[in-house]
């Protein structure tokens, strides 16, 4: 098994609810959405754990006193296309967050990754990246995704997918040690094809209906 301070396997019973949902050949199409979108809850949820926090006064219907609120501005960035699938329920939880946006596809050729949009916000150094990438089975487009931000200025980032393979896992510890991943499941290893053993297939054929 994988170890690294860096790698974080969120191991909970509603991760694990979820991803019995999208692995399931079976599950349809309607229902894997609402599965990763909930699976994606579970995940940013631990993954904003260490975001910096102020205090600040408030007034309850009572009386004032003292809250906590997140203290960086925090800017999503979903991995197009099957990022989309987890941007949702980021959002649910992070509200006022900026959302980038990188369009990576994966040559089927080469598994290489080939870059084919970005939009991020200017000053990205502000901000507190999270990457959104259901996907990490070879690690060459999240590592290529990494390096796009960075050179963007980004600083402080984290990443969150539903699966992980561990020769991806390797490949982006090894790649970008300074950034935390935050996974629901690391499995094995990957196919002739360079997808992940046993995964769910492609998500986002399955999210979006293009089987």
């Amino acid at each position: 098994m994988l170890k690294s301070e860096r790698l974080h396997v969120v191991d909970h019973p509603l991760s694990r609810q979820k991803l019995a949902v999208l692995r399931d050949e079976n599950t349809r199409q309607r229902e894997f959405r609402q599965a990763m979108r909930e699976l994606a809850l579970v995940l940013v949820s631990e993954a904003a754990r260490r975001m910096p926090t102020e205090a600040v006064r408030v007034n309850t219907p009572l009386a004032p006193t003292e809250v906590h609120r997140i203290s960086e501005p925090v800017c999503l960035v979903p991995v197009l296309r099957a990022g989309l699938g987890m941007l949702d329920g980021a959002l649910a939880l992070l509200p006022e967050a900026t959302v980038g946006f990188i369009g990576l596809f994966r040559d089927e050729e080469t598994a290489l990754p080939v870059e084919y949009y970005a939009n991020l916000p200017r000053e990205l150094e502000r901000y507190r990246v999270m990457v959104l990438d259901p996907m990490l089975a070879t690690g060459g487009s999240l590592s290529a995704t990494l390096a796009k931000l960075k050179d963007h200025g980004a600083r402080r980032i984290s990443c969150v997918s539903a699966v992980a393979a561990v020769p991806g896992v390797e490949r982006v510890l090894r790649d970008h040690p300074d950034v935390d991943l935050y996974v629901g499941v690391v499995d094995p290893e990957l196919d002739d094809r360079a997808f992940i053993v046993p995964g769910l297939g492609d998500a986002g054929d399955r999210l979006y209906g293009t089987l």
